[in-house]
Order: structure tokens, then C-alpha cells, then sequence
């Protein structure tokens, strides 16, 4: 049997997006839900329209639901770590926090808003753990709490079912996004066991795409192999040229802004690499221009 991997697009939309019972058992499992207010129900609400950036319109997936109580829950693969994306979650979590009462209403209606955010990369390397909650909380007395907003944000890669004794359904969720992929030919026999987790197994099965869909699911992966190659090289050269300039103006106007300067500069670079390539590839104009951001004039000068 082959399945696909469970954190691209396609996939992670119809196992979370279409199964109720899948995204409730998710999410009880991973958000810190207090004992005894499990999420018993869900209904699914119209995802939102994801940012402008051509190259973030496929690295991030999104599922929005609310239960019973009228908790609203937020859900995100983010394939790709970049440093706005914290301000990002904050963002769309403090506006979902917002429209849940027009202008008028009493603010005793508010219901919390919890944002659960499933990152492929390392972003905090120098915190142990892979999970990490930020809430709003008084600076001496931690047990004081303002409720409202809850962020959770889980590096995959860090996780390991060898080194973290967590939840039983937490490990079988993460050893479903972490082990699951094209190259599974035997799903271990513990998750085949755990009904809710064989049901999101079953739900990844090649055979169970259409062509186009499978196309699509492949071209998820090229986009994203491009983002990784455009920032990774962008950043590189960015840290490095940067230096240089920091280094040459001076003290006075710092290292800093020269390295801040030489990142937008090596990512403006790389962007005209990297679609030199796709053209000399025979792409078409309107692809590169969508992936790179670049305009029609500017690739036609290429």
C-alpha cells in the first residue's frame, strides 16, 4: 500500500477538514484543554483567505471550527518557519477573538480562541521541548490568567515517541504527521490499532486520489522545494553580505541594519535566480510570476 504524506495540502484538508471526529480527537489531544471540557462537537467554519505573498499560498493549510461552547479552534501546517509567522497566528487568532460579538454585544459572550500551529521546522533551538504555549498571564503570579487568546505551536522534527512521555493520543497524532509519508509501505501495527488514527491512515492511501488531485499534491512539494531553496540561499547570502556592509558603515550605523539590508537584497537575488531557472525550464510566465512574485516585465528581461 502507499500513502502520502499527511502535512501537504490535499491531505492534511481532507483528513482534518472533511472528519469531524478526526479534528475533535486532534485537538483534544494537543491543546490544553482543561480536564473535564473536552470537545464533544465541532462545526466547521469557512477557511480563511490566506496572505497575499506568492510564496506563502501553499506552505500554510488551514482548518477553522468551533465547538458547542463556542470555542473557536485554529489549525495550521506550516511547512516552512519564517519570523513573521508568530505575528501572523497572533493576528488571525486576536481577529477570530474579535467577531464573535458585533458592536453592542456584551463582551461576557466572548468564548476563547485557541490556535494550534504544527510547524516542519526548528524555530526555537535553544528551548528544550517541542511544544510550546504562549498565553496572556501576569509576570509575578503565573496563576493569574487573562483568558481569551491561547497560541500552541509544536516542532515536529524535534518530537521523538523515544525521548517525550506525553498523552497516548498526542504521540499517536505526531507519530501519525512525523512517520506517515510516500515512503510508508507498513504503518506500525500500534497506530493501525488506535481507531480514529487508522481512519486518518486509510484516508491517505495513493488510490484513493485522482490524477489531477495527485498532481497537485506533487506540484504542493515543488513549490515548497522552491520556498525552502529561495529563503535558505536568500538567507545565507543575505548573513553574509550583510556583515560585510555592517562592517563598512561602521559602528555607528551597525552591523544590524546591514545584515538586515543584505537579507532583502539576497532574497531580491535569489528571486531572479530561481526564476532564470524555471524560464530556461520553458515555465510559463504567469507560474514563475506566481511563485516568485516577480512581474511579467521582469521576467521577460530576464
Amino acid at each position: 500500500m502507499k500513502y502520502l504524506d499527511p502535512k501537504a495540502d490535499l491531505t492534511f484538508k481532507r483528513v482534518f477538514g472533511e472528519h469531524p471526529d478526526l479534528v475533535m480527537s486532534l485537538l483534544n489531544a494537543l491543546l490544553p484543554i482543561p480536564e473535564g471540557q473536552e470537545i464533544t462537537e465541532i462545526e466547521y467554519l469557512p477557511a480563511e483567505i490566506v496572505p497575499d505573498n506568492p510564496l506563502r499560498k501553499n506552505s500554510i493549510v488551514d482548518v477553522r471550527c468551533k465547538d458547542k461552547l463556542g470555542r473557536q479552534f485554529l489549525v495550521e501546517m506550516q511547512m516552512i518557519w519564517s519570523p513573521e509567522f508568530k505575528q501572523r497566528v497572533l493576528f488571525n487568532a486576536s481577529k477570530a477573538y474579535v467577531r464573535q460579538i458585533d458592536s453592542g454585544e456584551q463582551y461576557e459572550l466572548l468564548q476563547p480562541v485557541y490556535s494550534l500551529n504544527l510547524v516542519n521546522e526548528v524555530f526555537e533551538p535553544e528551548l528544550q521541548g517541542f511544544y510550546h504555549y504562549y498565553r496572556l498571564v501576569h509576570e509575578e503570579n503565573t496563576d493569574r490568567v487573562i483568558d481569551g487568546l491561547h497560541l500552541i505551536f509544536v516542532e515536529l522534527p524535534k518530537f521523538s515517541p523515544h525521548t517525550y512521555s506525553e498523552k497516548k493520543m498526542q504521540v499517536l497524532w505526531l507519530r501519525y504527521l512525523t512517520e506517515i509519508n510516500e515512503k510508508t509501505r507498513e504503518v506500525p501495527k500500534d497506530l493501525m490499532e488506535n481507531p480514529e488514527v487508522k481512519k486518518a491512515i486509510t484516508a491517505l492511501e495513493e488510490s484513493a486520489f485522482t490524477d489531477a488531485q495527485l498532481l497537485g499534491y506533487e506540484k504542493f512539494w515543488d513549490i515548497i522545494s522552491v520556498e525552502k531553496t529561495l529563503y535558505n540561499s536568500a538567507e545565507r547570502r543575505g548573513l553574509k553580505r550583510g556583515f560585510e556592509q555592517g562592517i563598512q558603515q561602521g559602528i555607528e550605523q551597525g552591523i544590524e541594519q546591514g545584515i538586515e539590508q543584505g537579507i532583502e537584497q539576497g532574497i531580491e537575488q535569489e528571486k531572479l535566480e530561481v526564476a532564470r531557472k524555471m524560464k530556461s525550464d520553458e515555465m510559463p510566465v504567469d507560474f514563475i510570476s506566481k511563485y516568485t512574485g516577480l512581474s511579467f516585465d521582469e521576467i521577460k528581461e530576464l
